[in-house]
């Protein structure tokens, strides 16, 4: 059995579901025909059970694919700001990481002061940031690059890590 890399099945895993997606949407298409009343069903080329065994098979291969990736990301850690985390929590890090820079920069466009309302009896209504837009400006653009640091430690390792799978059907 040949090996794979960690980041190459990753890559799998989405060819792997996009080809179970296929073969459904095949299996729709081959389930019925249209004959005329008394007429002999036509000869298929893949007959609805030849689609089944296939699809069978590729989400056997799925399923040990993906139990093979959980596995890797929770045994094996990589280095981020000293400290060691397992390739599952940085990967949650990183999605973190890129939720805070969203809202930061949200925060990092706004004004300091706003008129959003209309005049009520005769006094103008204001709305004032209660943070400097600017200082979340700042925070969002070390946040996203934290994350992307943190995504680039992840890729390297996941290329190191080798998984016993044969992909030699799919790639």
């Amino acid at each position: 059995m040949s090996n794979l890399s960690l980041a190459e099945a990753v890559k799998l895993k989405s060819v792997l579901a996009k080809r179970i997606h296929e073969l459904e949407e095949e299996m729709d298409r081959v389930a019925y025909v249209e004959v005329e009343k008394g007429s002999k069903m036509p000869k298929q080329n893949r007959p609805l059970s030849k689609v089944e065994e296939e699809i069978d098979e590729i989400r056997t291969d799925f399923r040990l694919l993906d139990k093979l990736m959980y596995r890797a990301n929770i045994e094996n850690e990589v280095e981020f700001n000293g400290e060691s985390l397992t390739i599952v929590e940085a990967i949650e890090l990183a999605t973190q990481l890129r939720a805070k820079a969203r809202k930061f920069k949200f925060f990092g466009a706004a004004a300091k002061e706003m008129h959003p309302y209309g005049y009520g009896e005769n006094l103008p209504i204001i709305r004032l940031a209660t943070f400097d837009p600017e200082e979340y400006r700042v925070k969002a653009v070390e946040a996203e690059r934290l994350a992307n640091r943190l995504s680039n430690a992840i890729n390297t390792k996941n290329y190191s890590i080798m998984l016993d799978f044969n992909s030699e059907k799919y790639f």
